[in-house]
Parts: C-alpha cells; structure tokens; sequence
C-alpha cells in the first residue's frame, strides 16, 4: 500500500497503539445467521472500485481503504470489536503482508477466516491456495460456508536479537533474487503481471548468470551466513565461490508457486528453502529441468540445496526481498507464523 520501505522499529510503534486480542476465545459463526465480513481493499488497485460497489447495500459487510499501515491496524481492530467471521484481503502479496503483520496485535493467534481477492501485479499466495484469478466478493463470502479451507503458516521475520513484532509475509529471498525483483518491477511497469513477469525476470536473470564474468552482480553474490534455529547449525555450502557468499537464496511456506516451478523438493516441509552458493554454468544450464522438478542427487555437491527448517537465522549485506518489499540487510531470523485459515474457492 504505501510505497516506504518497513522500519521495524515502525512496528513496535504501531503496536503499541492498538488494541491487542483479549485472551478468551473467539466467537464461533452460528449457523443461520449472516456472515460477518470484513474487507480490506488496496486503495491503489483500480480493480476494487466494483468490489467496493457490490458491497454497499451488504449490511453485514464492513468495506475499509486505508491508506496507511496505523490506518490498517485501527481498522482491523474495529473489525475486531464487531467479531468478523471472516477477512477479505482485495490486492495482491503486498496487501496481504501489510494486514497479517498489522493484525498480529489485533488478533494474536485467534484470527478470523480468511479470503484473498488477487488484485494486485503479484499474487502467489492466491496461486497456492488455488481461488480462481477471477474470484469475486460475493463468491469468497459464499465459500465460508461452502469452499476449502487451506491451512497456512507464514513467515515471521524478526531483527535478531529482539523481541520487535515481526513482519509477517510468504516469500522471503536474498541475493540475485533481489534483482529479479529489481527487474520484475521494470517488467510491471512495461505491462508484464503476476506469472508473465515472473518468467520474464527468471528468464533474464538466468542470461545473466550463464554469459556475465563473476564481476556481474548477477553472479558475484551476496555475502550471507545462514544457520538452523534453534541449534545455531550453519546451512551447508558447497567448496563452489566463496564460502562467505550466497549466490541466490529463496524461503516460503507455500507448496505451489506461480507458473507450476518444482523450486522446492517433495520431501521439504515447514520453513522450505532453495540456497545456490555460486551459478555454476553446469547448474544454470539445467533450471529450466530443476524447476520442472528434476533433482538429482548431485545437485548439493553441485552447490544447489533444497532445505527444511523450523527456523533459521540470516546476516546479509544487501537487502532482502518479502513480497516483493526490499528490506534493509542486517541480522535477521525467521520462524513459522501463527497457522492461518484460508476460505478457497
């Protein structure tokens, strides 16, 4: 929503100004009676102007455009206080870190369902849940009764060695994949969306890395220590470049991303990481079959590693990526969210 990059200590601020969820349980939605939903629509999407419209005659719908991140939390209080039963999220991954991080101290670990409206140039979150690209408003307050229901984490990052609210996203990446997004937000403002832009960014970073010299930002890495929590254990790196480097490095909790990509191996779960150490010609040559989900077992030794982690601690001296929001670089870590419930269509 708003174009400044997060502050952390932001956050706290914000926190600390609103009502945090009491201790006893939430409500339970009766049956029979009206569905109550809340709606946080992206005042910068144009497509949400019908959505706005269909609502206004809903009296058990309560429709917000905030404009700012205090503006989301205080209005995701006031849906707090009427007891929504569900959440509808109208904007793309943005939107949706915004509203989970700002209802952390609304909500705690008793929120509401959930629906995502994928409006926004990036929606890979609605990719893993499977909802259709065209779902509307009343189709996702139809489905609290009558869709899926998907269980998510998201990823809570954290500055390390405090106890800030943590930021709340589903895609964290570092190293050549912030300059994939760099590059995707070119590729969004010459007319390339959501998968169009993904293929067009990967296809091009890949180029890079295959025909630039090691001096090519695109294949030089960034300096990256990443270790296990809570154990401390340092992630394994291949003898391949520097030791200190990383050359790309790409964290979620999802199972599906956009255009079908197998980034991540069948047998990963919790926090899934993918970790290249240095762009060996040998493995860029092959990503287009590693992302149709080829994994020989060489590829660790190669330098290429597929992961599984609870928790993981990172120190980094660029900026890292969280839904498509650069980050400051600094020490970091990143654990499991609160298990979030989505209403699928």
């Amino acid at each position: 929503m708003e174009r400044t990059i997060y502050q952390f200590d932001h956050l706290a601020r914000i926190a600390e100004g609103v009502t945090r969820a009491p201790s006893s349980v939430q409500p339970v939605h009766q049956g029979g009676q009206a569905v109550r939903v809340g709606v946080i629509l992206n005042r910068r999407s144009h497509q949400n102007n019908a959505e706005r419209r269909e609502c206004e005659d809903r009296s058990n719908v309560s429709v917000v455009r905030p404009e700012t991140r205090l503006d989301i939390a205080r209005e995701l209080a006031r849906f707090a206080d009427r007891g929504i039963d569900l959440l509808i999220i109208s904007g793309g991954d943005g939107t949706v870190r915004d509203v989970l991080t700002m209802g952390q101290p609304v909500f705690g670990s008793r929120w509401p369902k959930i629906a995502v409206l994928p409006k926004g140039k990036t929606n890979a979150l609605n990719v893993d849940l499977g909802s259709p690209s065209d779902w509307t408003l009343a189709q996702a307050i139809d489905a609290y009764s009558t869709g899926r229901t998907v269980e998510r984490r998201p990823l809570a990052i954290r500055r390390a060695g405090t106890d800030d609210p943590a930021m709340l996203g589903f895609i964290f990446g570092a190293g050549a994949f912030s300059l994939g997004v760099e590059a995707g937000q070119d590729a969004h403002r010459i007319g390339f969306f959501n998968s169009l832009a993904v293929g067009m960014t990967s296809a091009w970073g890949i180029m890079q890395a295959l025909f630039g010299s090691d001096a090519n930002r695109w294949r030089r890495g960034t300096r990256m220590d990443l270790a296990y929590l809570p154990s401390g254990e340092t992630m394994p790196h291949s003898r391949h470049g520097d030791p200190s480097r990383r050359h790309v490095m790409l964290a979620s909790t999802l199972e599906t991303m956009p255009l079908d990509i197998k980034l991540f191996g069948k047998r990963q779960d919790g926090i899934r990481l993918v970790v290249l150490d240095h762009p060996r010609r040998r493995i860029m040559f092959s990503v287009p079959a590693i992302l149709a989900g080829w994994h020989p077992r060489w590829l660790p030794g190669a330098g290429l590693h597929h992961l599984s982690a609870n928790g993981f601690a990172i120190d980094l001296d660029a900026p890292f990526i969280l839904d498509g929001e650069h980050f400051a670089p600094g020490s970091y870590t990143i654990e499991q969210g609160p298990e979030l419930t989505f209403v699928a269509g």
